[in-house]
């Protein structure tokens, strides 16, 4: 049986965290409100490089067996 000590300690463990869930979380939304949008034409940085379809393999790794 959990004693009430163990369990308060719980509850204000799980408010903290909430809490400081909730301070990232409001960081992140002012963050992207004050930055500048990408000017149109501008690659993406998070995709920059990404090739679509298939990729090349790996000069290592050997062909699969058929």
């Amino acid at each position: 049986m959990q004693t009430r000590s163990n369990k308060r300690q719980k509850e204000l463990a799980r408010k903290e965290k909430q809490r400081a869930k909730q301070e990232r979380r409001d960081e992140r939304k002012r963050d992207k409100e004050t930055r500048a949008p990408r000017p149109e034409g501008e690659e993406d940085p998070d995709i920059a490089g990404i090739v679509p379809g298939p990729q090349p393999r790996p000069e290592d790794e050997e062909p699969p067996a058929l």
